[in-house]
């Protein structure tokens, strides 16, 4: 097989006083996402797709967040072990595509630094990184602003 797609989804719940990291970048406001880690929904749901387009299990298996050598981690060093999996499978990234699910605070400005982070993490063109933001138009507990969820596609190839 030369090509796998893979799809991720995650959710975290909102709270005051705490830092927001979205697709490895910092998000000024004040709230931020309740978790184990640094709490970067969004590359959770990548690292999730690129699992899965794998069939590697998710990103609990390999990170799971009952250790406390993930407490607090840099979700970015989530998504680079999860590249250097892959790699070591022989398969690189063809294209990744994600949204996020906010309603507020608006991270519309963030989406091209965000864009630009993921690709640098990965290794590939920045071409191949879609970040798209919406609200759920209040709607649910995204948009009662008490969480944030992401989903997440990867097409991967096979390096031959």
């Amino acid at each position: 097989m030369k090509y796998r797609i893979g799809q991720g989804y995650d959710v975290h719940a909102l709270a005051e006083n705490l830092p927001m990291w979205l697709g490895g970048v910092r998000i000024e406001g004040t709230v931020g996402f309740v978790a184990h880690s640094d709490g970067d929904v969004a590359i959770h749901a990548l690292c999730d797709a690129l699992l899965g387009a794998l069939a590697l299990g998710d990103i609990g298996k390999h990170f799971p967040d009952t250790s406390e050598e993930f407490r607090g981690i840099d979700s970015k060093e989530l998504l680079r072990r999860t590249m250097e999996m892959l790699r070591s499978l022989r398969w690189s990234v063809a294209n990744v595509d994600i949204t996020i699910a906010l309603q507020s605070p608006k991270i519309g400005s963030y989406v091209p630094q965000m864009c630009s982070t993921l690709a640098s993490v990965m290794d590939i063109d920045v071409e191949c990184v879609s970040v798209k933001a919406t609200t759920t138009e209040r709607l649910g507990f995204v948009g009662r602003k008490e969480g944030c969820e992401v989903w997440a596609v990867a097409l991967l190839q096979r390096e031959d």
